[in-house]
This record gives structure tokens, C-alpha cells and sequence, in this order.
């Protein structure tokens, strides 16, 4: 079994690669790496130290090294770059898709950056430092800058020519329109890097090649386009695509230049990733992505900065059960059947707290539209307390012998499931208001409410009702 498993293990990429880096064996290190499938670099990556992956990807072409950063998860990725020399970096990054780039960027200190910067040219460091000033989560942060762009003057037989060549640098770009603008200028004639000029015409590529090499864009170009400007926030771009057919959007500067294009499919990601950001927040991974490779003692100050305040929202929470201490020595199986009604309680707040959260993100949900959440959530909350508390009603009868206790566990079980959908519902919009995450303080501020309020509800019938539960 051992040689077996020895002999697998040796198979591995990672080991395949680490043998290559201990014997410096360059062409075994392309060999392996170009055989890989992108599926398995993330992965086989995460099995090296930061060392090794260093070594890796300074012994691959920047071409190849650029593939196997973008498989990677954008923590990790910016962790490496941020150990390459400046000149290793800039060689990577610039194989990289604007966009990309810029968020990597984003992600490393500030020295490091402008190390990074500093090796490029002029014109393609002020690009990056403008792509980088912008929100992540808005037009400008999502945009790439490889777009097809000519000006106004120009006939179709000039974007032809220009086309054919320019083949090899245009078929990496999203080729599906062409946009038509004024060539800006500076105060010595040179034309502006950071915008493209001032957007007046989109063209789409099938009008393009079945038009008459003679027309002038000015006259082909559909004319006053769609753009959206740069601080246009994801769930805008969200709803703009939900309404249109487009496939990309010219994204403009408040003077009307064009400044990129955001892709149908770069919003759909966005989207993605803020919902599992989302989704990691609300089981209490604060920290943003985490992976395993990362350094232990920072894994565990992320979980602690959520679990150690939950430490004292339970405190609080448990502190109702000490009010009616002496209900509980006189009916032991009330101390079985409390955490059945808290679980339950804050199982249904969850779902009520997930569905809000994903209507935030989607814009169909406003943060004061409180009171309609509240009839929504309640007409739920209201159906599956009763179903919930009548099933537990007859276990604990049945359980027991004992109507009342069924009656106590029942109407206990059913108000707070009404209560937690209710709560969980309307927490993420009232948080939202104050400025708070909602993804991030729902879920325990929701389970000390929804624990408080079963162990109350629970505790508080049985002491009313007491001498028919002993």
C-alpha cells in the first residue's frame, strides 16, 4: 500500500514540478507546466510553497506565467506577484487583460505597486493608474481597455486595413463592436492616454464588412450610443443588461470620452463573486477569500474576529434561560427541547436573511422597503411556524404524555419561526441603512434575537402553565 501510494504521489504535477525546480531543469519545467490543464494549475499551485511558485513562474515564458496567474484565486495571484521583481511582474501583468491587471495591482501595497509601474512606459502606467483609482465594484473597476476604437474622419476601407493589420494584437480583444469617436488632444498635440476621445458613434462589425469601403464611420456609426460613466455601480450595469441585448458597454469619463467597455460577462461574474462573498460572510468567513495556503496564524485571526464576538451576543442570549433557572429543575425535558426551537428559529431567519441579502444585490429591494419585507416574510413565517409547531406539538405529547407540554413546545416553535422570518427578513435592509454589511452582522445578530426569543417563549409558557407539566 505504501509503494503504491508512494508511487502516485510522485505523479503528481506539483511533485513533476517541485523535481524540476530541484534539478533546474528548465525545459522538464515548461514541458510540465504547457501539459498541465488550466483546471488543475489552481490546484497544483496551491501545493507549492512561496518560494517554489516564484521559481515556477520566472522559469516560464510571461505569456504562459500570465495563463497560470489568471487560473488562479486573485489573493493568491496577487501574493506572487507581490514577490517578483518589479520587471518580472510588469512582464506578466502586461499579458494580462487591462481589467485583471488592475485589480492585481490593486491588491499590493503601495511600494510594490509603484515599483511595478515604474517599469512601465509612461503611457501604459497612467492607464494603470487610472484603472486602479476606480471602485472594483463599479463600471470603471469592471471595464477592460481593449476595445476597437477610430475616429470620425475615417472611411471603412481604413478600418479594414487596420483590421487585417492588426490581426494578431485584435484577436485577444472581445470583437463584437467598434466605436467611433473625437481623437482628443493635449496642449502639444499629442493625444491623451487615459481616454480614447470623446465617444459619438458605435459600430457594429456586421454593418462594417458588408458596407462600401467608401462610407465615412461618420455616416455608418449609430449615432448618441448607450454608454454608462465610470462610477456607475454594479447593480446599474446589472439592470442595463437585464433590459438589453448588448454584449458590451462603452463606459465614459463625466466629459462624454471614452474610457473603456464593460463585457456582459464581466457583470455576471461581478455578480457571482459578490454573492459568494456574500454567502462566505454570512457562515462567518470575514476575512474576505481565504485558502488553506495561507498563513495559519492570519486564517486564524479572521475566524477569531467573528467567533469571539459571538461569544458574547450567546452570553446574552443564554442569559434568559437563567431567568427561569428554577422552571428548568422542575421540568428537565424542557432543557432537551430548547435548542430543537432556537435551531429551528434561526434555520428560518437564515433563509429569510439570504433572500434579502440577494434582492439587495439583484436592485429589487430597497433598504427602506422595510414594512413590505416584513408582510412578505411574515405571511411565510406565519404558515411554516404553525405546520413546524404542530409537528412538534405531537412529538413532545406523543414523547412525553403530556398535552401541555405539547402545547408549550408547539405555540413556542410557531411564534419564533414567525419572529426569526420576520427579523431575518428586515435585519439585512436596517443594517444596509445604518451602513452596516448586512451579509456580515445578520447572521449572529439574528441567532441572539431568535435564542432569546425561543428560550423565553418556551420557558415563559411552561412557568405559567407549570403545574400541569410536573
Amino acid at each position: 500500500m505504501d509503494s503504491e501510494s508512494t508511487s502516485t504521489s510522485s505523479h503528481q504535477p506539483w511533485e513533476q514540478l517541485k523535481a524540476c525546480l530541484e534539478s533546474n531543469d528548465r525545459d522538464g519545467l515548461i514541458r510540465t507546466a504547457q501539459n498541465l490543464e488550466p483546471s488543475e494549475r489552481a490546484r497544483t499551485i496551491s501545493r507549492l510553497d512561496l518560494d517554489e511558485r516564484q521559481r515556477l513562474l520566472t522559469g516560464l515564458s510571461p505569456r504562459v506565467a500570465a495563463d497560470w496567474i489568471k487560473e488562479l484565486p486573485s489573493s493568491q495571484a496577487a501574493e506572487i506577484i507581490g514577490r517578483l521583481e518589479p520587471v518580472q511582474a510588469s512582464g506578466m501583468l502586461a499579458e494580462l487583460a487591462s481589467d485583471e491587471r488592475a485589480d492585481l495591482l490593486a491588491q499590493l501595497d503601495e511600494r510594490a505597486t509603484n515599483a511595478i509601474l515604474q517599469t512601465m512606459s509612461p503611457e501604459e502606467a497612467a492607464s494603470a493608474r487610472q484603472m486602479v483609482s476606480y471602485d472594483p465594484a463599479t463600471a470603471g473597476g469592471l471595464m477592460i481597455r481593449e476595445l476597437l476604437c477610430y475616429p470620425e474622419n475615417l472611411q471603412v476601407r481604413d478600418v479594414l486595413a487596420d483590421l487585417r493589420e492588426n490581426n494578431a494584437t485584435y484577436s485577444d480583444y472581445e470583437v463584437q463592436y467598434a466605436y467611433v469617436v473625437q481623437r482628443p488632444t493635449n496642449a502639444d498635440g499629442t493625444e491623451d492616454p487615459l481616454h480614447f476621445g470623446k465617444l459619438v458613434g458605435v459600430l457594429r462589425m456586421r454593418d462594417l464588412l458588408l458596407s462600401d469601403p467608401a462610407t465615412s464611420l461618420a455616416k455608418l456609426m449609430i449615432k448618441e450610443p448607450l454608454a454608462a460613466q465610470t462610477g456607475t455601480t454594479l447593480d446599474e450595469l446589472s439592470e442595463i443588461f437585464d433590459r438589453r441585448s448588448f454584449l458590451g458597454l462603452p463606459i465614459v469619463d463625466p466629459k462624454g470620452h471614452l474610457v473603456g467597455v464593460v463585457l456582459r460577462h464581466d457583470v455576471e461574474e461581478a455578480r457571482a463573486n459578490r454573492a459568494d462573498d456574500d454567502n462566505l460572510k454570512l457562515l462567518g468567513i470575514i476575512g474576505g477569500e481565504e485558502l488553506r495556503t495561507m498563513p495559519l496564524a492570519t486564517r486564524a485571526g479572521w475566524r477569531l474576529s467573528w467567533l469571539i464576538p459571538n461569544i458574547f451576543l450567546n452570553v446574552i442570549a443564554i442569559s434568559v434561560i437563567a431567568l427561569f433557572e428554577s422552571t428548568l429543575e422542575q421540568v428537565i425535558s424542557l432543557a432537551v427541547l430548547l435548542p430543537l426551537i432556537s435551531d429551528m428559529g434561526g434555520n428560518a431567519g437564515i433563509q429569510a436573511i439570504a433572500v434579502s441579502i440577494r434582492e439587495l444585490n439583484l436592485g429589487l429591494l430597497r433598504a427602506h422597503e422595510i414594512w413590505w419585507v416584513a408582510l412578505k416574510e411574515g405571511s411565510v413565517g406565519l404558515i411554516n411556524g404553525v405546520i413546524l409547531g404542530a409537528m412538534v406539538a405531537a412529538g413532545a405529547w406523543i414523547w412525553q404524555g403530556n398535552p401541555y407540554l405539547g402545547l408549550v413546545i408547539g405555540v413556542a416553535m410557531a411564534v419564533n419561526t414567525l419572529v426569526a422570518t420576520m427579523v431575518g427578513g428586515v435585519m439585512p435592509l436596517c443594517l444596509k441603512r445604518f451602513h452596516f454589511d448586512p451579509a456580515l452582522a445578520s447572521g449572529p445578530v439574528l441567532t441572539t434575537i431568535t435564542d432569546m426569543s425561543g428560550f423565553f417563549l418556551v420557558l415563559s409558557l411552561a412557568t405559567l402553565v407549570l403545574p400541569k407539566l410536573i
